[in-house]
């Protein structure tokens, strides 16, 4: 079996940005997907355009050309094809890490981890790294709200687009960016919006140039808000609220629950790595995102846990470059 530098878990743009940069220090590695090449971006609204501009958001030093001051989701996901592409990146697809577990038993003085996967066919490898990367984002995990309803039909945690809801009745639960965008975006498709929030008001964290935009809707009428509201149940046709220990329902024909995301921990837990209690991600080397199991490090949003809005593409693409940065000189130091 080959033994490769660095196995790199998720093919976001953080494991892209740190293939690129093994790629460049000359040592070997391999990705390894769940899903698709920056699976997260497929979540996000099909229709989204980022509020950054092209250059913050390159890897690897390859332009990102775009006619606009603001790339779209689209041209995103045509950039980092190329950006694969161009560097001859090796990804697996379809496969899910499974398990990951040193094994002190080999006789390789720069370490071995064993990592175990299963594909979405139901077959099982195996694969040995030295040094194992996790840069697994934090947008595949919704934080559900536990009610009954929350896994009917017409309920998601992601929103996507606005056409199928024109003149229909849509709730929207939460009150942070994700929810106040897909409000406005919903209300300018034609669709009847109610924003359901258990806070007082709309959360401070909104983008500057999205609040005043959704409070001037609410307070015109064209969007209707509930605050200080919870959600008990969701049926079929209705979201049973609760405000005030007043129950009412608001028909509804599509449910967003759109309560923020947080990164998968079950892979790190079992790979012994520590789980800071309040953020509950990684306890990590600031300076070289090496986790308490040593050749063990992470990139990327995953670094955040809940605390998810401090990593964006902008920043975590270059965590890539320090954990390679960090490896190079772990595995240099070793001799053989």
């Amino acid at each position: 079996m080959t033994t490769r530098d660095i196995l790199i878990v998720g093919a976001g743009p953080a494991g892209l940005a740190t293939a690129i940069a093994a790629i460049k220090g000359n040592l070997s590695y391999y990705i390894i997907e769940k899903g698709a090449l920056v699976n997260s971006l497929l979540h996000y609204p099909t229709e989204m355009v980022f509020f950054t501009t092209p250059e913050l958001m390159e890897i690897g030093g390859l332009p990102f050309v775009s006619p606009y001051d603001k790339p779209t989701r689209l041209e995103a996901l045509r950039y980092y094809r190329r950006v694969s592409d161009a560097f001859h990146i090796e990804v697996q697809f379809d496969e899910a890490v499974v398990a990951i577990a040193r094994d002190d038993g080999l006789p390789d003085a720069k370490g071995s981890f064993v990592v175990d996967t299963r594909s979405a066919r139901g077959v099982r490898r195996s694969f040995r790294s030295r040094t194992v990367v996790i840069a697994t984002g934090a947008y595949d995990v919704p934080n559900l709200i536990g009610v009954p309803g929350e896994d009917l039909p017409h309920v998601s945690h992601y929103y996507t687009q606005p056409h199928p809801f024109f003149r229909r009745r849509v709730v929207i639960v939460g009150g942070k960016n994700s929810a106040a965008e897909a409000a406005l975006d919903l209300f300018r498709a034609g669709a009847h919006v109610t924003l359901v929030h258990r806070g007082a008001g709309l959360g401070e964290s909104i983008k500057y140039w999205v609040k005043p935009d959704i409070e001037n809707r609410i307070k015109e009428g064209s969007i209707e808000a509930r605050f200080s509201t919870s959600v008990v149940e969701i049926r079929p046709t209705a979201v049973v609220v609760e405000h005030d220990h007043v129950i009412s329902e608001l028909e509804a024909d599509g449910v967003f629950l759109l309560t923020g995301y947080r990164s998968d921990t079950a892979l790190l837990r079992g790979a012994g790595v520590n789980i800071h209690p309040e953020t509950c991600g990684p306890v990590y080397e600031p300076e070289t995102f090496e986790t308490n199991v040593p050749g063990l490090y992470v990139a990327g949003a995953v670094v955040a846990g809940v605390m998810s809005g401090r990593i964006f593409i902008e920043n975590g693409r270059f965590h890539g470059e320090q954990v390679v940065k960090a490896i190079g000189t772990r595995l240099a130091g070793v001799p053989g």
